[in-house]
């Protein structure tokens, strides 16, 4: 059994913290999105992870871990994976915010089963990974570069404190512990220890979760090793080289050729580019940025600082999503950002909000909140389908009409990576430090904080993102002096904001984008934020050459397309007039959010050959966009995110 202890002075580096999930009761606009989640995709995503045979992997009292089933049209088949562990993982951890948010004995009952299960499988050291224990015993710790097992193991730790959080239940939590420490004994820097690390990233930003749960320092520590050794060469090898020739293999023979593909062909306070698998990339970031958090290390900022530059100046969707290539699930080279082929993984969106979030950790600053909501309201929460049961895995910027969500997988990562984040919206809302509260994220919402040695409630009372007004009411405990940092959204020219009946001048209380506000707070104080909601046309830098001529439409934090069902065919025959005014206007199907409409020109030619010597003729018609998180929700159709328009004059 663990010992939990309380938090130790390795938590006092840390500024900026995340509430725990528990923390934060959500309600407005992903109110709906979560109640969907616990009553419907989390039981989803169980039955389907159990119909594919994760269980009997997992379960030693079952046979046939090799079990193959038929998936999606029943033209393919799901076989056993080496990382099926990771989609149990956040399974359970979507669960079990599900859970906060409506008790479910039957789906608790679902979850104690599968724990369980991975009871029974751990080995007497702490060991636990299903592929090595049952699949290819004998083969554990040889192949970090390749097989995941690190990774799995993170994710089952993540959804571990999730579940403890959740519901008190501390089974999973102390089976994940003894599993971290039976890690810490094979891997650091010490005499007779391995100095790997994972091939995918994932297991340093668990870690941190479970350091933070338990108030342990040696799973912080742990962490902290493994972001450190990433892309060191001890004795002039680097550990992947040197791990392939122990099996027999070799280095050279592999895949992807460069190790920029995990991110460790150099050290990480090295890198200055992003660079190969995006969802790795981003995971990795993220936990040099927990580390950086937790450990005071301003050693980090250089390299997280500059990547993120890199990828938000240069290879960064409108949508939020990264990765253009399907070959390596990742980047290419800069202004690569192909609209039709796009890759966009909705797990490396996700991931992009994970790491601004832990960018956030260093304090308030606009330039990481206003990335992370694009990436959530658009390149994140498009994976999810209203209805909680399909799910996209790519996420193109155009479609011809033949894209549409999965039932399922064969690799299933993104269906319980995108219903974790929806479930747990509430902490990216916040973030908690010694003598200061920022709002990062605004959605009707209750926090349960804490600051200047003082509970403080925060009331946010909204209709964002259809509409820009935000009412926050603070309650704390006793009145104390503290500094409440509000974002002042990047994509709003104009912000209203009042203290208790006070205007402010934003610019006179603005810091990096944020509205500082230190005063002595008492029960009942409230500020009104107004945030002027313009429908926008965004413009792509002239060396993106397949957006040039075109636009993409904006409204708040919405990015919009259009879909065939509301335009018809050939959407790339449509064209914005330079002065077109839009209008709001309620469609059904799109989950309560507003269509953009407005009048412009459909372009048809005189005859069907192929090339003429007449320009198109042009009809005016009206145009009609809608948030493209909802695309593909109601009929087959098209999709279009950037849209033809005439220039300005």
């Amino acid at each position: 059994m663990t010992n939990f202890s309380s938090a130790n002075s390795a938590h006092l580096a840390a500024k900026f913290r995340p509430p725990s999930v528990d923390q934060v009761r959500v309600g407005g606009f992903f109110g709906p999105r979560i109640e969907t989640i616990a009553t419907t995709t989390a039981h989803t995503l169980l039955d389907r992870c159990i119909a594919a045979g994760m269980l009997d992997q997992v379960d030693p009292d079952r046979p046939n871990p090799g079990l193959r089933i038929p998936f999606q049209n029943g033209n393919d088949t799901v076989s056993t994976q080496m990382f099926w562990d990771s989609d149990f993982g956040k399974s359970i951890e979507a669960a079990a915010y599900g859970l906060l948010h409506k008790p479910d004995a039957a789906l608790e009952a679902r979850i104690d089963e599968i724990v369980d299960a991975y009871g029974r499988l751990q080995d007497e050291n702490g060991y636990l990974n299903s592929w090595y224990q049952r699949i290819e015993p004998g083969k554990r710790w040889t192949n970090l570069r390749d097989c995941h097992e690190l990774y799995n193991a993170g994710h089952l730790m993540e959804g571990a404190v999730a579940y403890y959080h959740a519901t008190g239940k501390r089974r999973f939590l102390d089976i994940m512990a003894r599993y971290a420490d039976h890690i810490a004994s094979i891997f650091g820097p010490g005499d007779g220890q391995k100095r790997g690390y994972c091939g995918h990233p994932e297991i340093e930003l668990a870690l941190v979760k479970l350091g933070r749960a338990t108030g342990e320092r040696r799973y912080l520590d742990l962490a902290r090793f493994f972001v450190d050794e990433r892309g060191q060469r001890p004795n002039g090898q680097h550990y992947y080289d040197r791990e392939a020739r122990e099996r027999g293999r070799d280095p050279s023979d592999y895949h992807f050729a460069t190790y920029e593909y995990s991110q460790s062909h150099i050290p990480v306070r090295d890198q200055r580019h992003v660079v190969g698998h995006a969802v790795r990339a981003a995971y990795l970031y993220s936990g040099m940025a927990d580390v950086s958090t937790e450990f005071g290390d301003g050693s980090l900022k250089p390299a997280l600082e500059t990547i993120w530059g890199h990828l938000t100046d240069k290879n960064l969707y409108v949508t939020g999503g990264f990765g253009p290539s399907a070959h390596n699930e990742g980047l290419t080279f800069d202004y690569d950002l192909p609209n039709e082929t796009a890759y966009a993984e909705t797990c490396a969106a996700v991931a992009l909000v994970f790491w601004a979030s832990r960018m956030l950790g260093l304090g308030p600053d606009r330039a990481y909140a206003d990335v992370m909501e694009r990436a959530l309201y658009n390149g994140a929460l498009v994976g999810l389908s209203l209805d909680g049961t399909q799910f996209f895995y790519d996420n193109p910027l155009e479609s011809r009409g033949k894209h549409h969500r999965w039932t399922w997988h064969r690799c299933p990562c993104c269906p319980p990576n995108i219903a974790r984040l929806v479930a747990s919206i509430g902490t990216y809302l916040y973030g908690e430090a010694q003598d200061e509260i920022a709002v990062h994220l605004y959605c009707d919402s209750v926090a349960e904080l804490k600051t200047a040695g003082v509970a403080v409630r925060i009331r946010q009372e909204t209709a964002y993102p259809v509409e820009g007004s935000v009412r926050l009411t603070l309650e704390p405990e006793h009145a104390a002096e503290f500094t409440l940092s509000l974002r002042l959204p990047g994509w709003s020219p104009q912000v209203t904001i009042r203290v208790n009946g006070e205007v402010l001048d934003p610019a006179g209380v603005e810091e990096k984008g944020y509205a500082k506000l230190t005063r002595l707070w008492q029960a009942g104080d409230h500020i009104e934020l107004e945030f002027a909601m313009p429908v926008q046309r965004l413009y792509a830098n002239a060396k993106v050459g397949v957006d040039q001529g075109r636009v993409a439409l904006q409204r708040g934090p919405l990015v919009y397309c259009l879909e065939g069902v509301d335009n018809g065919e050939d959407l790339n025959a449509l064209v914005l007039q330079p002065q077109s005014g839009f209008r709001c206007e309620v469609v059904d199907g799109i989950g309560g959010l507003p269509a953009l409409v407005t009048t412009g020109w459909r372009e048809k030619s005189e005859s069907d050959h192929l090339y003429t010597l007449s320009a198109p003729q042009r009809v005016p018609t009206e145009i009609r966009a809608v948030p493209y998180h909802v695309w593909d929700n109601r009929d087959d159709g098209e999709m279009l995110v950037w849209i033809r328009a005439e220039a300005d004059q």
